[in-house]
């Protein structure tokens, strides 16, 4: 059973091996993705993995944990001073995309994630999903958006975020990602405007 590092060392050591993996299972997929091309990315050996990892699941499964904390802290700076709803959702898309380019393997495990570990998948997408709807809720009584389902609302932004991601920054790897967000943002702004 892999445990926490107890000293700096061990803890850029599990660092490392984090990234490797990231890499590793990012482009090759997690069935193909073996913990001795991980250990060999990392330049370590392959005992030390377990010191810090019971299995490959679990390091699948901390990366997946990592996207949703990472995205959701890119998302808050996005949209933090943002005037209303309406700019956040510019702002937060645009940001989304720019992280999915930074971190397209990271991207592709959650992807993987929904073969590989559907309750850490459904996980990841439920509790983004969760704070989504909050924040519609929230710019609804304030009367920055028109009244709706603000849960429907959540899961149909989350999808054009992540299929956008899908095409434009995974697929193709287009750089003008401030015009895709902006094309999607003129649908989302008047569908959404009071």
């Amino acid at each position: 059973m892999g445990t926490a590092p107890k000293t700096n060392r061990g803890t850029a050591r599990r660092k490392t091996l984090l990234r490797s993996a990231e890499k590793v299972i990012g482009e090759k997929g997690f069935a193909s993705a073996s913990i001795a091309e991980i250990t060999r990315d990392a330049e370590t050996a392959l005992g030390t993995f377990y010191i810090y990892f019971a299995s490959k699941e679990q390091v699948f499964r901390e990366l997946v944990v990592e996207m949703g904390t990472l995205t959701r802290r890119v998302m808050t700076d996005a949209v933090t001073g943002a005037p209303d709803r309406l700019e956040a959702e510019r702002r937060g898309l645009l940001a989304f995309l720019r992280f999915v380019a930074e971190r397209p393997s990271l991207y592709r495990i959650v992807e993987q994630a929904r073969f590989v570990d559907p309750e850490a998948y459904r996980d990841y997408f439920s509790r983004f999903a969760q704070a989504y709807r909050d924040q519609l809720l929230r710019a609804e009584q304030s009367g920055e958006i028109r009244p709706g389902d603000a849960e429907v609302r959540a899961w149909a932004l989350m999808g054009i975020a992540k299929n956008l991601g899908d095409r434009f920054v995974l697929w193709e790897e287009r750089d003008d990602l401030d015009a895709i967000a902006d094309a999607a943002f003129d649908m989302i702004r008047d569908g959404l405007s009071p």
